[in-house]
């Protein structure tokens, strides 16, 4: 169980990507502050970027950060030549993710902020998992939540939280991959990790229609009879407060978000847009239902920009910060004996 005020640990990610310059850039800005973590991953990319400070525990990172970004360094084993994919980088990147749970399920870090991963070269390097969030979840699969398992992602900015009932599958399939089951089990998670992770105590969601004008009655498409509001019901019927399916074209304005605390979304874009459009540089990734917390900048390797330093850290920031306010929440949850 993670300690709240533990550090963070950050996963390097792919060591060719945007992963070490926005670490580095974070560290600037937050170094003067009680918000510290540590790095996962190879000092000697880092070096490059910011003074850096061998540590041996995490334990050691509340006195080093001030002074210098903080890693555990763990060797990549290749050559890195930044814009540049290559499989012969995948052991390291998946031992810094692993590692990095490990510390996050002992405790020795209040939770597990990971850089982007790019899937390509993981894939050539015979990596099985769609991404990270069911990497994740695979490896946390035996050890038990305190509230409804997930992995569910969810996309979020200050204005706005919407998690995904289907993630990284083809528009054209998402109507035969959704389920009420699914829908349900998304309801379920989010509502928990509203109250335990976002100090919400008695969550609004909002559910997104499939189809324009949320069906309209049949006459634009049956999913919203058939599975969608079906699953409201169901939550409803939970104690769950969740509406029936709502048309997504008009549920993310300003007046509309105010009626609700999260939303439930139904595939990626449906989620994604209305999250980039309202805080393009500061939307963050987060895996629900899982034993430990989880953050990610909503955004990728960043191939075409790595080492030109251009490269934005707000994500990442923003990823930080919320990962701590997640931690320091669950942790509250917890001791309310909820």
């Amino acid at each position: 169980m993670s300690a709240p005020n533990a550090p963070l640990v950050v996963s390097l990610g792919d060591p060719a990507g945007v992963g070490p310059e926005i670490i580095a850039q974070a560290w600037k800005v937050l170094r003067r502050t009680d918000l510290n973590f540590a790095v996962l991953g190879d000092q000697d990319l880092l070096a490059r970027l910011a003074p850096v400070a061998a540590i041996e525990t995490l334990a050691d990172a509340c006195d080093t950060f001030p002074a210098a970004l903080p890693v555990l360094h763990r060797p990549v084993g290749a050559p890195v030549e930044a814009g540049r994919s290559d499989p012969a980088h995948a052991r390291a990147i998946l031992s810094w993710i692993e590692e990095g749970v490990s510390l996050s399920l002992s405790g020795q870090a209040a939770g597990l902020v990971t850089a982007p991963i790019a899937k390509a070269p993981l894939y050539q390097a015979g990596f099985q998992f769609p991404g990270h969030t069911e990497y994740l979840a695979d490896l946390t699969a035996k050890v038990a939540t305190t509230g409804p398992r997930g992995p569910i992602m969810l996309l979020a900015t200050d204005a706005l939280r919407v998690a995904l009932a289907t993630i990284h599958i083809p528009l054209a399939k998402v109507p035969a991959a959704l389920s009420s089951s699914a829908i349900v089990q998304t309801g379920r998670v989010l509502h928990y990790a509203l109250r335990s992770d976002f100090g919400v105590p008695s969550p609004r969601l909002a559910l997104a229609g499939l189809n324009p004008h949320a069906g309209e009655g049949g006459a634009i498409g049956r999913e919203e009879i058939d599975i969608i509001n079906p699953a409201a019901a169901q939550l409803r019927a939970e104690g769950v407060d969740c509406t029936d399916a709502k048309p997504a074209d008009s549920l993310f304005h300003a007046d509309a978000r105010r009626t609700y605390d999260g939303v439930i979304g139904l595939y990626h874009d449906q989620a994604l847009i209305p999250i980039k459009t309202l805080d393009f540089w500061g939307g963050v990734n987060a895996t629900l239902g899982l034993p430990i917390v989880r953050t990610s900048p909503d955004h990728g390797v960043g191939y075409d920009i790595a080492g030109k330093g251009v490269a934005r850290a707000d994500s990442l920031i923003a990823s930080l910060r919320l990962a701590r306010q997640m931690a320091q929440n669950r942790a509250a949850y917890r001791e309310a004996g909820r």
